[in-house]
């Protein structure tokens, strides 16, 4: 198991002045820190990835669909060519980082409805898609995990159910689920039915409390969670995520307008001794 942190909740994008509190991750004991690719050049994320190396910090990252004009799962072909477009750019940038897993969203644009389900034709899309770059991703030793989201900010993906469908339509070996609690707390009658649901098809965990703030403050039984994810054989990645006040690239589909908590020292050094202890006791 290794034990990274989301670092939408830092920034956006992360540059040179976030550098201090990424060093600070290191000594706290973090294997990696998971990186949000939503704009930005390849060259900068090769940057990134020198710093990181420089650092000793391993790293995944995350991604979106940035919005209706590229969704790959639309019914317009060319819409859907701009956000294959929109897929690659991020595997680019996730390959000159030295990004071990691409996640996140990446199926539709997050706060985008359309009064209904997912139709089988944007199933078919979306699997094509995602079938096309997993492919890419395995030939530069990367893995996908995709992430379910909420009824409120996603229609595509909401269930470990619906989740392992997907998989099943996808059929590559690179392909997997970015589970998370925060959204499963929501969508799931039970988090360890749920993970038992999605068994080995986990390719990151995102530890998320209930109010996005600092694991163990909240109402999720993350005893419960880190024993079923245990008895699943998970052994990968598990990633604290918790959100800032104000991001604007998140803030609309998140709603986080207020401090979920008190500095980033506690967070960082409370979140990771949570989950160590808590998969430890697991």
């Amino acid at each position: 198991m290794q034990v990274g942190i989301n670092l939408l909740c830092l920034s956006g994008f992360i540059e040179e002045q976030h550098l201090p509190q990424i060093r600070r991750l290191k000594e706290l004991g973090y294997d990696g820190v998971e990186i949000p690719i939503l704009r930005g050049s390849v060259a900068h994320y090769q940057w990134l990835g020198r710093q990181l190396d420089a650092i000793g910090l391993r790293r995944t990252s995350t991604s979106v669909i940035p919005s209706i004009a590229a969704n790959p799962i639309s019914s317009d072909s060319k819409i859907r060519k701009a956000g294959m477009d929109h897929l690659d750019w991020a595997l680019d940038c996730a390959i000159a980082l030295g990004s071990e897993s691409v996640g996140g969203p990446i199926h539709a644009p997050i706060g985008h409805f359309t009064g209904f389900g997912p139709t089988e034709d944007e199933l078919r899309y979306g699997a094509e898609a995602h079938h096309a770059l997993a492919e890419r991703a395995k030939a530069n030793g990367i893995y996908l995990s995709l992430e379910h989201l909420n009824r409120f900010e996603t229609y595509f993906l909401n269930t470990m159910a619906q989740a392992r469908a997907y998989v099943d339509r996808v059929d590559h070996p690179a392909f997997h689920i970015m589970y998370d609690t925060f959204h499963a707390n929501i969508e799931e009658q039970s988090q360890s039915r749920a993970i038992a649901t999605l068994g080995k098809h986990m390719g990151v965990l995102h530890v998320s409390e209930n109010d996005r703030g600092i694991p163990g403050r909240g109402q999720i039984d993350f005893a419960e969670v880190f024993t079923a994810v245990r008895q699943a054989g998970f052994n990968g990645w598990v990633v604290l995520e918790a959100f800032g006040a104000g991001l604007p690239e998140l803030a609309a589909a998140t709603r986080v307008w207020r401090p979920l908590f008190p500095d980033f020292e506690t967070l960082f050094a409370e979140g990771i001794s949570f989950i160590r202890q808590g998969w430890a006791a697991a």
